[in-house]
This record gives structure tokens, sequence and C-alpha cells, in this order.
């Protein structure tokens, strides 16, 4: 691809409107479909309730969202954890890791993000967009959310996976530089993202210069694994994102190989990561273990890793989030 392509490719993404996909979950992998409504109550379950949520967002389209939380009444305000998916997932997408939050003490709240998800990737690069929406989550479970007088406003969380942890990283306090995509794909055209945007390379936009995306005070730590665009974060992006964070790597990332994402999100942070590198782990393993049904239909995200147990795995992931939400919030 030539320059001049790169940068009118970069230009889509500066664009808070643009229509390319952001580098994560395949957005063909189909995801099994929404109900059609929310139940009129709290479904309980192992000792957690869940309830499906409609966010409004202003003149945008509403949100859908979920949250799951203990069943059992609290005795004192508890934390509060946002999640945000990856490209062309849901707010389901991580719910082995929502339920067991739940199940140790946290509210968590999840959402589907407006425009790039599995029935829609209208938005899929609308990094303003995705940040936004996590704000906005936030907002509506403290502020209209019917259990949020249990929740304590101090205390708020986020975890994040590949382009959610990209999203998540944003809302703490990152500022990306997308420019670095210029050299990144001249360097590594075949890789993912660099397909993705090249895709787009015949359309011109004016949007230049640094891209400062909304900020959210109220998170107080961030879990973030496999993170999308991490090459695009330097220390001067990074240096207010000074939260604790747990940082994930996938040792045999096939979707965003080392060392261009993980590692400099890791180098760059202010204050050292609690850093995870698994070996033999795959993009997708850090998505919880396929039904039949879903393994037929998105193997791209169930296909098993060779060697690899994912479901021991989310067994570690889980406990070791539930700990560090535990120790910084």
């Amino acid at each position: 691809m030539s320059t001049a392509a790169l940068i009118a490719a970069v230009s889509i993404l500066l664009a808070p409107s643009a229509t390319a996909a952001t580098p994560g979950q395949s957005q063909s992998s189909p995801q099994p479909a929404p109900q059609s409504a929310a139940p009129a109550g709290p479904t309980i379950r192992d000792g957690v309730a869940y309830s499906r949520l409609t966010v409004t967002d202003g003149d945008q389209p509403a949100i859908e969202a979920g949250v799951w939380y203990p069943a059992e009444a609290a005795t004192a305000p508890r934390s509060l954890i946002v999640v945000s998916h990856g490209n062309g997932g849901d707010f389901r997408s991580h719910r082995d890791t929502v339920q067991a939050l739940a199940k140790a003490g946290f509210i968590v709240a999840t959402l589907t993000h407006t425009g790039d998800n599995w029935r829609d990737q209208s938005r899929a690069t609308d990094v303003v967009g995705r940040t936004r929406q996590l704000s906005v989550l936030i907002d509506h479970m403290l502020g209209r959310w019917e259990g949020r007088a249990g929740i304590d406003a101090e205390r708020i969380g986020a975890f994040g996976f590949s382009a959610g942890g990209f999203t998540v990283l944003a809302a703490a306090g990152g500022d990306p530089d997308l420019t670095r995509m210029i050299d990144h794909c001249r360097a590594n055209p075949a890789f993912y993202d660099c397909r993705l945007v090249g895709q787009h390379s015949e359309t011109m936009n004016s949007g230049q210069g640094a891209l400062r995306l909304p900020h959210d005070a109220r998170l107080k730590a961030v879990v973030v694994a496999a993170p999308a665009l991490g090459f695009t974060f330097t220390r001067e992006g990074l240096a207010n994102v000074k939260q604790p964070v747990q940082l994930w790597q996938a040792g045999a990332d096939q979707i965003l190989p080392s060392p261009f994402y993980a590692e400099p999100v890791r180098d760059a942070l202010p204050r050292p990561p609690e850093y995870k590198r698994i070996d033999g782990a795959g993009h997708f393993d850090f998505m919880p273990p396929c039904s039949p049904e879903l393994a037929t239909n998105a193997p791209m995200i169930c296909t098993p890793t060779p060697g690899f147990d994912r479901a021991a795995f989310h067994e570690r992931l889980n406990g070791e989030m539930i700990r560090f939400f535990k120790t910084h919030l």
C-alpha cells in the first residue's frame, strides 16, 4: 500500500463516523441472537442475579446492556465493574468472567457497543463513540439503574478485551496517536488491522491532528486483555493512566501478534502494570469456552488452540481478575 493510501486510511480512523472495522474479534463471526425483550425482573442462578438493560444515549440509538450482581442483599455498597467487548461482540461476550465477578461480590455491567457488534459494523472504527458509550453506561448505573443505591461510586473498575482493551485504556486517560498506523502498516501490510484499513484506503477525509478521546476519572482500576492498536499508545499518550492496570497477553496471539500490541502498552504505562503473558494462548482464548451451537456457527472464535486448555485458563483468568479488583477497589 502506498504512503498516500495509508494516510487516507488513517484519516478514516480519525473521523468519528468511520466505517472500517477495528482489529479484534472478526466482524464475520456470528453470535447468538439477542432475546427479543428484557424480562420483567431479574433472573437468579447460582447466587447471581441478572437483568437485561436498555440504556438511553441522547440522540443516539439506545445501548443494549446487561447487569449481573450478587442475589444476596448487601450490607454495604458494592464496587462496580464495566466491561467493553471486542470488535463484533456483544454484552454477553465475556459471560463466564462477569458471572464469576458477580459471584465474588461485584456489580458488573456490560454493553453492546453501538455500530460495533455482530449485528452492525457501521461504526466499527468509531473509537470516540466506543469510549463515550462506556461512560454512558456508568452514568446509567449510577443515575438510573434501580439498584444504584447499592453501588459505591468511588470504587469503579473496567475490563476490556481486544478493541475493548483499547477502549478501556482510552477511557482511563489514554490518548492514542493513530497516525502511527502509517509506519506500522507500511512495515506489516499483511496484519489483520492493516488489511482492514487498506480496504478503505480509497476514501479520503479531512480529519487531521491528534485524537483526544473522552476520559472518565471515575475508573479506579482496569484490566486489559490483548489490547488492539497498542502500538498507537506512547509514553506521552498513556501518561495520565495512573490507575492500577492488570495487562494480559496471549503468547500465541494470531490476531494481534507480538511485539506490537500488549508490549507497547506495558512499556508506556507510567505505573508498571501487573503483566501476565500466557504462553500458548490464542487471541480468542480470552473469550469463554463455546457451546456446541456457537462452535458450529463461529469457528474462528471457538476453534481450540492446539495444546491449550481454555476452560482451565478461564479459572485462572477469572480468579486473578477477582483478586486484582478486590485489591484495588
